[in-house]
């Protein structure tokens, strides 16, 4: 019970329930079953509205919830029975709750709610063509009521529960890292022509995870605790998981050495084995933190992990004491070992005891807007035909004015929702509504497959209710991470609350199933015609962000050597800005894939783009992972010609990839890798580690122009 209770769903689906419970408990005690799908529109309509935070936040957002909710159903009863008016003030009302969504998240999703809601509002007028003013009146109020019953709801959960949703985004975070961990494993594994290259490209979409999973966990500490950074005595044990992740996250990322040369040099001896078994039970390691922080339980570091740690010392201990030239790589799996030891020693440390911070810099980025300026200022950026949202506000504005007009040409039963099939089935990217469109057909038959057994087996109203009610809870359970299943759940739920109403449940089947491929239909058209966002022809664009960030991400990682090492907000900001880009980078191709072929531009080339930048990420994160002042690094005039020669070879990178032109290569480049290459044996070991790193990444500067080159020379 206590692991149900745990799991990252159970508060959302238990606040469901017990919102659908209680009305259909009182619905059930009057003995008037007709206002049961409205409340229940009522309640999905508020539920898609609720995101993350905290108890002030929530009550405002509610109450702007049920304002845009009144004006939708005040202005849907008002028009409905004036096409033209109607249509056009669908259109306007789409685009601009679209463009809500660059104010944030839960403005975005107040906007999809008010939409939907809208459309809930249609369904209802559609089902009594003859209701007049006050009948129309009445199913406004009851899902209105509905919407308020789970708002209030809602409000008091976050009271009573403030900081769980802390608790279950920084366990999700503890288990991303751990998968990463094990992934990053494989790539330790000394096996020659060992397909590298696929676990390099796994690991980059597992790093993509883990940088949502840390923007969730600080998105929901900012909600809770503010973005001065001035944590108490309960939330210190939040921030400093949540910094130790961050910790973590830079270290496991950080790569020292090619990893063909370091399988080359030490194939027949076990160190990489036991480099490979420390990652993955480190990986283990994480993962359990994860599920103690989950349950609220203790954290055991384990003998296992601590055994395997000393294995790894032990093995390079012994080789350090043999004369053998291909040993010379021996410094690069050595500052593995420190990287690993220190994720050992942190995790063996991690304590659920609330600690507060003492003397760490725990400020965090809020890049919320706050005032009326800050949000009439991001409206206006948004108000442009480059601006995503706005392209994805003018695609659903005419895509739904195409379905309304094809239903009042068509006159098809229950034809609005074919407006509800464009509303979830539309997305930004049209690979993104190719994927939902599939999975929303798919969703669609197999609950009009389990609806029509489910009539078959229970024609009972108090079964029908129930299955009902269990299917409106499954759909927000899965609605995130299995749409077919969610599609599905509220296919049932629909098609037996209006069988509940007197139709006939069974003779609706057909329809949905019509509705739903014309709506998707008019999705995929909107995608394809309307201001299409092919990511093929944007992706020069997101390519010169990695470039750009990259640099500024090694300013502040050099900057550290000089002044020592502070894990304060601008170096933070700094390494997040390059692991966002690369993840948006990874977004971008995943979207291409989807794409139709005329429009993808040069894939190989863009994923051997990715494949180089995560390596440069890695080699950045080697230094950051290891920064320290270091008088030998301030002083040292190679490694200030090796960050000029950097910085103006990726600034340059970054503006050829803007301009969509081949970067001009730089012949200084190997010659100045070279120079830094030459090592004394009894050079400093910070200016080693400085020198080896700039000169990896000089020698990655050539491949990251010819991959930009043939990305660019072939996009469309």
């Amino acid at each position: 019970m206590t692991r149900l209770w745990a799991h990252e769903k159970a508060s959302y689906g238990l606040r469901v329930f017990v919102a659908l419970s209680t009305v259909l408990a009182a619905c059930w005690y009057r003995g008037d079953l007709l206002p049961l799908p409205s409340l229940f529109l009522g309640i999905i309509a508020s539920a898609i509205a609720e995101t993350d935070d905290n108890g002030r936040g929530r009550a405002k957002a509610v109450l702007l919830s049920l304002l845009c909710f009144v004006t939708a159903a005040a202005a849907v009863i008002q028009l409905f029975a004036m096409p033209l008016a109607f249509v056009a003030a669908l259109a306007l009302a789409a685009f601009a709750l679209t463009l809500l969504g660059a104010l944030g998240e839960r403005y975005a999703s107040i906007g999809q709610a008010t939409v939907t809601l809208a459309i809930y509002m249609m369904v209802a007028l559609d089902q009594q063509p003859d209701a007049d003013a006050a009948q129309a009146w009445r199913e406004a109020w009851l899902l209105l009521a509905g919407a308020a019953w789970y708002g209030l709801l809602s409000i008091l959960w976050t009271v009573m529960f403030a900081n769980r949703p802390v608790r279950e985004r920084l366990a999700r975070l503890y288990a991303e890292l751990g998968r990463y961990l094990q992934l990053k494993a494989d790539l330790f594994e000394p096996v020659r022509n060992g397909g590298l290259e696929a676990r390099q490209l796994a690991l980059a979409e597992q790093n993509v995870r883990v940088v949502q999973a840390l923007d969730a966990a600080k998105t929901a500490i900012l909600s809770r605790f503010g973005r001065s950074g001035r944590p108490g005595v309960q939330s210190g044990l939040y921030f400093r998981l949540y910094y130790m992740a961050q910790d973590f996250h830079e270290r496991a990322s950080s790569s020292h050495y090619p990893y063909e040369a370091l399988t080359e040099a030490f194939f027949h001896s076990d160190v990489l084995y036991r480099c490979r078994r420390l990652l993955t039970l480190q990986g283990q390691a994480c993962a359990a933190l994860g599920q103690a922080i989950r349950l609220r339980q203790p954290f055991d570091y384990g003998d296992k992990c601590r055994q395997a740690g000393q294995d790894l010392q032990q093995s390079l201990r012994y080789l350090r004491g043999q004369p053998d030239p291909r040993w010379r790589l021996l410094g690069s799996l050595q500052l593995l070992e420190t990287n690993l030891s220190n994720i050992a020693r942190q995790l063996s440390e991690a304590s659920l005891a609330d600690t507060p911070l003492e003397g760490i810099d725990t400020r965090l980025r809020d890049s919320s807007p706050h005032t009326l300026r800050e949000m009439a200022t991001r409206l206006r950026q948004a108000l442009t035909p480059g601006s995503l949202l706005f392209r994805h506000g003018v695609r659903i504005a005419l895509a739904l004015t195409a379905g309304y007009a094809l239903l009042k040409l068509v006159h098809p039963q229950n034809g609005y929702w074919i407006l509800l099939t464009v509303v979830f089935v539309c997305r930004p990217h049209f690979g993104a509504t190719r994927l939902r469109l599939v999975q929303r057909v798919a969703g669609t038959l197999l609950g009009l497959g389990v609806t029509w057994a489910l009539m078959q087996l229970f024609p009972g109203t108090a079964l029908q209710l129930l299955l009902a009610l269990a299917a409106a809870l499954l759909f927000f359970v899965t609605r995130n991470e299995r749409y077919v299943i969610a599609t599905a759940a509220i296919t049932l739920m629909a098609l037996l609350c209006f069988n509940l109403l007197g139709d006939d449940g069974f003779v609706l089947i057909w329809p949905r199933l019509l509705d739903t491929l014309i709506g998707g239909a008019i999705a995929v058209a909107a995608s394809l015609l309307v201001l299409p966002d092919w990511q093929g022809r944007r992706l020069h664009r997101v390519m010169a962000q990695v470039a750009a960030t990259c640099t500024g991400y090694l300013d502040a990682v050099l900057g550290q050597y000089r002044s020592g090492m502070r894990d304060d907000l601008p170096y933070r900001v700094a390494r997040r800005d390059m692991h966002n880009a690369d993840v948006a980078l990874s977004v971008a191709l995943s979207n291409m894939l989807r794409e139709p072929s005329y429009a993808r531009g040069n894939l190989d080339a863009g994923f051997r783009f990715l494949a180089l930048s995560n390596t440069l990420l890695g080699y950045l994160s080697a230094l950051g992972a290891h920064r320290a002042q270091a008088a030998a690094v301030e002083g040292d005039p190679l490694i200030e010609q090796g960050h000029r020669q950097l910085r103006q070879s990726l600034a340059q990178l970054a503006d050829a990839l803007e301009q969509r032109q081949p970067a001009t290569p730089q012949e200084d480049e190997v010659a100045l890798a070279d120079a830094l290459e030459q090592l004394p044996d009894d050079i400093d070991d910070k200016l080693r580690l400085v020198r080896t790193q700039l000169a990896l990444m000089l020698r990655l500067l050539p491949k990251l122009r010819a991959a930009a080159a043939e990305a660019v020379g072939n996009a469309t």
